[in-house]
């Protein structure tokens, strides 16, 4: 029996960091939206107890380093499955790329093995699991658009955000979150207006939205990475209507409304950056079948 199962992406219209918590993370408040930039997993079921991941991309690991593979043996182990799996990943999220490509296949392995195991498990029950794989695993198991609270784990559904083209560019380059968190000076940054922001969205103003895109990770990945900085400059020329990097980066994202000017900005970043994608967002929540 198989299983085909997408795994979008996401990017942050919001990205706040309030405090350093006790447990060593850090009390962030994200706006995240999915878009339709998607890997896809094929998963296999197996008579025999183990667990494979078969990958073409030489920058994903076969091993417990994969969020795919943690999700599947945290299943396994946690409802005594005697089956195994295996699970084909098909990237097409640039890895490493602050966009939650390895998060999103964690959570597509939680939604797919839920049916292809028959465990019954609810939606909410898979996001609780994916919060302890890693922060973004909860949020990428519902999809849609969300308030993302704690650790990044409490979930909070927003509507979709105003529909609109996404232009992303990735310079060839990987930033590791850990350490853009860790050079995180809280002192004196610039705090998104985050109730703006899910304002915006509930009303759906799309100009509102382009006004409160923030991030306070971007001053961190800037001064580690200039080039980061020199896209966004470079997206920001081109016409962009908002102009954002996600997550602890490097990708920035442009939102765009018009066909013929995400054309334009499409184009001319093709001959600036190594990865350049135009996409829309997505609106809808993931279902459970």
């Amino acid at each position: 029996m198989k299983l085909l199962v997408k795994a979008p992406a996401k990017i942050n219209l919001s990205l706040d960091v309030l405090h350093k918590r006790e447990d060593g993370y850090h009390e962030v408040e994200m706006i995240m939206t999915t878009i339709d930039l998607a890997d896809r997993l094929e998963l296999t079921l197996l008579e025999q107890e183990e667990i494979k991941i078969i990958s073409h991309n030489r920058f994903v690991p076969d091993d417990q380093r994969n969020l795919a593979y943690q999700a599947a043996l945290l299943l396994k182990e946690r409802f005594h499955v005697k089956k195994g799996v295996a699970i084909t990943i098909e990237k097409t999220i640039p890895v490493a790329a602050g966009l939650a490509g390895g998060s999103s296949d964690a959570a597509a392995v939680l939604r797919g093995l839920n049916k292809l195991w028959n465990l019954g498990l609810t939606i909410d029950e898979l996001a609780i699991i994916g919060a302890e794989i890693g922060s973004d695993v909860s949020f990428c198991v519902y999809g849609g658009t969300a308030l993302a609270t704690g650790r990044g784990e409490i979930i909070k559904e927003l509507p979709a955000a105003p529909t609109c083209w996404v232009i992303l560019a990735k310079p060839f380059i990987g930033v590791s979150t850990a350490d853009v968190y860790r050079r995180l000076q809280l002192n004196g940054i610039n705090h998104p207006q985050t109730r703006d922001m899910i304002n915006a969205i509930e009303d759906g103003n799309y100009d509102q939205v382009c006004r409160n895109v923030g991030n306070v990770l971007e001053e961190v990945t800037f001064h580690l990475h200039p080039e980061v900085a020199q896209i966004k400059e470079q997206i920001k020329r081109f016409g962009a209507d908002a102009v954002l990097m996600s997550g602890s980066g490097p990708t920035v994202f442009g939102l765009v409304r018009h066909d013929s000017r995400m054309q334009r900005i499409y184009n001319g970043l093709r001959g600036f950056c190594d990865q350049v994608f135009a996409v829309r967002m997505l609106g809808e929540r993931h279902r459970l079948d």
